[in-house]
């Protein structure tokens, strides 16, 4: 239920018997919901591919500045492939892939 408030879920999906009581949800909510069983997974390693493209501006603030911290303290391996660069400060290493080639980007902040 902390999770579902935090992921501001908890007006919409409610667990019934340890099952949601919908996945009936906008593409947001649903990566919400999806990213809530990735926390209760408590994996090491966290891919995160244009995750926040559906989601509207307040949680996109969230994402980058709560939750994506919060895994980091907590030692998990992050990786964000993301278009959203006025969050690449959250980033402790940046790479840019340009014609299928990968490079470092130095000195980005």
């Amino acid at each position: 239920n902390t999770l579902l408030k935090k992921l501001d879920l908890e007006s919409v999906v409610e667990v019934q018997e340890n099952r949601f009581s919908t996945v009936q949800l906008s593409s947001g909510q649903r990566k919400r919901l999806a990213l809530l069983m990735a926390f209760l997974d408590d994996k090491p390693i966290f891919l995160f591919d244009e995750w926040a493209a559906n989601q509207d501006p307040k949680f996109k603030k969230v994402f980058y500045h709560e939750i994506l911290p919060e895994l980091k303290r907590q030692g998990k391996c992050i990786i964000a492939v993301t278009h959203d660069d006025a969050y690449f400060d959250v980033a402790d290493k940046l790479y840019k892939m340009e014609d299928g080639n990968i490079q470092v980007i130095e000195n980005w902040r």
